[in-house]
């Protein structure tokens, strides 16, 4: 079992950068793929971002470029840094991990196991 918990959500202007942070429980984190979703109001989930447990990053088109996953193995954490925030990135951000070392990497949401509880990024225009 592995225990998701984001932070790091708030309001700002677009433009500004915001950085969110995973935090997972459990020893076997390493081998795990995370990924980053996200939710707009009225919209389905989409993928944001993912980093495989083999260190592979993947990017939505939307996103590529301004935003930044990584991980930290030693401290169970996963971050994502947004910079140059658009109000259309305004949604709840959720924090996924599929595993353990899974071959192939997923964009699809129904391919992760855990999830976290989201936080809230509202970009202002």
């Amino acid at each position: 079992q592995v225990q998701l918990v984001e932070s790091g959500g708030g309001s700002v202007q677009a433009g500004d950068s915001l950085r969110l942070a995973c935090a997972a429980s459990g020893s076997a984190f390493r081998s795990y793929d995370m990924a980053w979703f996200r939710q707009a109001p009225g919209k389905e989930r989409e993928f944001v971002s993912a980093l495989t447990w083999a260190g592979g990053t993947y990017y939505a088109d939307s996103v590529a470029g301004r935003f930044t996953i990584s991980r930290d193995n030693a401290k169970g954490t996963v971050s994502l840094q947004m910079n140059t925030l658009k109000p259309e990135d305004t949604a709840i951000y959720y924090c996924a991990a599929r595993g353990p070392y899974l071959a192939a990497t997923s964009v699809l949401g129904d391919a992760y196991n855990y999830w976290g509880q989201g936080t809230q990024v509202t970009v202002a225009s």
